[in-house]
């Protein structure tokens, strides 16, 4: 099932163009390499730690869904094939190609924070909502370390979606349109949003707890339970829907804070 549902995703987005394929790899790839770093580090912070970041396809639809459904509306809207950004004469093809920039963006940049920031902050990360140090592993906890790899996260898909428009825009549309190199920076922004948006939802809504017992070692778990310690969030969303949630949200924020960078 989720081989098939990757299929989907993978084929949509390829219809569509394939600088949002390019898209899609960078993130399947660097995501899955970020999951990989110090993997035995995570596993004893998690409770749902999956060795080599192996994906459901609840987790594909989550992460590719709303990029798979905005390339859908670019085919209708657009037809297939690539375009520059131009906010002023293409306003709804860039609208939809920023669109689906930003939710893989978040994605990556939320991988790249979670992942990463995790590991190799020095110390304890900091609930978003309150500022309060919480155990590494919570829902909604950032640090330093974590907001840098989410910008570096959004960064890596931005670069990549800049390097496919150059390889294969033709010369004479790309002279002619306004400069690309700043889809680059909307990359990064849409990796630190969809981070930050990921972490208020997760904060809020999505229960973090710390077990207690001989067998637990203290991992943060994210369903209440005897012996489980409330550390913050309801018990409303599991990390799925805070997943999807923030990758449309980010998909529907960042065209908007394009046109003040492109």
């Amino acid at each position: 099932m989720c081989i098939l549902t990757g299929l989907v995703v993978g084929f949509m987005l390829t219809l569509s163009s394939y600088v949002y394929l390019v898209d899609l790899m960078v993130f399947f790839v660097t995501s899955s390499r970020a999951t990989k770093y110090k993997s035995s580090s995570k596993r004893k912070l998690e409770e749902n730690f999956k060795e080599g970041g192996e994906r459901n396809w609840v987790q594909v639809v989550c992460n590719g869904g709303v990029a798979s459904l905005l390339a859908w509306l670019f085919i209708v809207d657009c037809g297939c094939g690539e375009n520059p950004v131009d906010l002023v004469y293409k306003y709804r093809c860039s609208w939809l190609s920023i669109a689906i920039l930003g939710a893989l963006a978040c994605c990556n940049g939320d991988t790249w924070a979670s992942e990463l920031g995790a590991v190799m902050s020095s110390g304890e990360p900091v609930l978003i909502t309150s500022l309060q140090p919480v155990p590494r592993g919570t829902n909604g906890a950032v640090s330093t370390s974590g907001i840098v790899m989410s910008l570096l996260g959004g960064l890596v898909v931005g670069i990549g979606h800049y390097l496919t428009l150059l390889m294969f825009v033709s010369s004479p549309v790309m002279i002619s349109a306004p400069a690309q190199w700043p889809i680059i920076i909307v990359g990064a922004v849409g990796g630190l949003l969809g981070s930050l948006i990921d972490s208020v939802i997760g904060a809020t809504m999505q229960f973090s707890g710390m077990e207690l017992g001989m067998d637990s070692n203290g991992k943060i778990v994210e369903r209440p339970g005897d012996g489980v310690i409330p550390i913050s969030g309801s018990y409303i969303l599991d990390n799925h829907a805070v997943n999807l949630i923030s990758s449309l949200l980010t998909a529907l924020l960042l065209p908007r804070i394009a046109l003040a960078i492109m």
